[in-house]
């Protein structure tokens, strides 16, 4: 049995440990949860969906906080640091807090008659677990990493789950419809627990798995919902669920038009685990005014306007084009923009073509990546795309290729002008490597 001295270390020594570095199925990961003798005493609330998990599981977190519980939150991927991973009370886990219960983890791998091998995601989560198990806590919040049925954060039973939207992605994992999608996404759905859909049009896969395992389904538009009022100063939305409403509601601090359906299901969440874990509207709008999610539709401070979105997919990115949209009138908008190669890139930038005027491609350090030339290539390949111009994207001027993220945005940075735009998006890589360049810069 290894036991390493850092939290660095350990994650260094998992990227490699594991054969495959996504590796699905329950049977590993439940052995050694088992072998840990992990169990929670509060509820549990698991979040599934192809995109705005991270924007639900942040809502959840900040109302019940608001509400006075202690809260465990965990989310992945990271955009800095390995301990943004893991919160309790809205805050980063610290490498020493960590250090017990990834030896934990190790301790129960080892205790079995031949040792279970564990990928990174799976191992981490076990320790991450762990210490939420330890540290007396109301109520405990996981994102699911990939899928949904055979993902490890579903050898833990969810006392409700919801899927928040549900699309192509990770098609070689999880099918390519929406209805080979839903049924993966609805497997961490639990029988006679509450299931909460908040995707307007679900797969019949989603629903016809929630009735055969006796799951009680929620779904938007039919047992709860949002509408938007008119308010005396500022917009105002309204929740109704099964037997409550909540009115005069403010927008939530994220932004984006899709951010009122994460909303709704975080609220009929909450609505649904009523008994255990009672909220207040006042509880309601605090969280919704104190959430924070960086990466997510985050315009940064001052100018030129600077916007970032881990937007990886075309479901996700043809938000970010609806959002960008509604911004208002830039003179030029500068893309920042890398993607892993097995995402569906030539829909990505058809989707948000229309809003570009200059792409600075970079490349990713990550054997994933696609290379900034490849996709350089397939923008060559797009009808015109100018708003500024009728010309098609073929000239130097339009698309330049970089080493880094952090390159193509400093070169975007100097190309402005103050009352332009630049967008950052794609990969969490990509947002990761400018964040991290403002914070060298500043």
């Amino acid at each position: 049995m290894m036991v390493f001295p850092t939290l660095a270390a350990w994650l260094a020594h998992l990227e490699t440990a594991h054969p495959l570095g996504i590796d699905l199925g329950l049977a590993r990961v439940s052995q050694v949860k088992h072998a840990l003798a992990l169990d929670f005493k509060c509820p549990v609330i698991t979040v599934a969906g192809t995109n705005g998990k991270g924007s639900t599981c942040a809502l959840l977190e900040s109302i019940l906080l608001a509400a006075g519980y202690r809260v465990g939150c965990h989310t992945s991927p990271h955009l800095l640091a390995f301990n943004e991973r893991a919160r309790i009370n809205g805050e980063m886990a610290s490498d020493a807090a960590l250090l017990p219960h990834f030896e934990a983890v190790e301790r129960a791998r080892h205790s079995l008659a031949e040792p279970i091998s564990l990928t990174y995601f799976e191992f981490t989560l076990l320790a991450i677990a762990h210490w939420f198990a330890a540290s007396k806590l109301d109520v405990v919040i996981l994102e699911v990493g990939l899928g949904g049925r055979l993902d490890a954060v579903n050898s833990i039973d969810a006392d409700c789950a919801i899927v928040t939207s549900i699309d192509i992605d990770h098609a070689h994992y999880l099918g390519d419809t929406r209805e080979k999608i839903g049924f993966e996404k609805a497997g961490i759905f639990r029988s006679g627990k509450p299931a909460i859909c908040g995707d307007p049009l679900p797969p019949h896969s989603l629903i016809d798995y929630a009735q055969r395992i006796g799951a009680d389904l929620w779904l938007t538009g039919r047992d709860f919902g949002y509408q938007a009022q008119a308010g005396n100063e500022r917009q105002q939305w309204r929740y109704k669920g099964r037997t409550l409403a909540r009115a005069a509601l403010a927008y939530p601090a994220l932004r984006g038009a899709n951010q009122l359906l994460n909303s709704a299901a975080a609220l009929a969440a909450l609505e649904a685990l009523r008994d255990r874990l009672p909220v207040s509207a006042q509880h309601i709008r605090l969280g919704l005014a104190r959430v924070e999610l960086a990466g997510r539709f985050q315009i940064l401070p001052g100018k030129p306007a600077v916007v970032l979105d881990v937007a990886h997919n075309p479901h996700a990115v043809a938000a970010l084009a609806e959002n960008l949209s509604n911004m208002g009138f830039f003179p030029y908008t500068y893309a920042v923009f890398g993607a892993m190669k097995d995402k569906d890139i030539a829909a990505i930038l058809r989707l948000i073509k229309n809003e570009i005027d200059y792409w600075y491609i970079a490349d990713l350090p990550t054997s994933r990546a696609a290379p900034a030339a490849m996709i350089e290539a397939l923008l060559h390949e797009i009808p015109a795309a100018h708003k500024n111009s009728a010309a098609a994207l073929n000239t130097p001027r339009d698309i330049e290729c970089f080493a880094t993220p952090a390159q193509a945005y400093a070169k975007a940075l100097a190309n402005a002008a103050e009352n332009d735009r630049i967008i950052v998006f794609g990969s969490f890589y990509t947002v990761a490597d400018v964040i991290a360049y403002r914070q060298r810069q500043s």
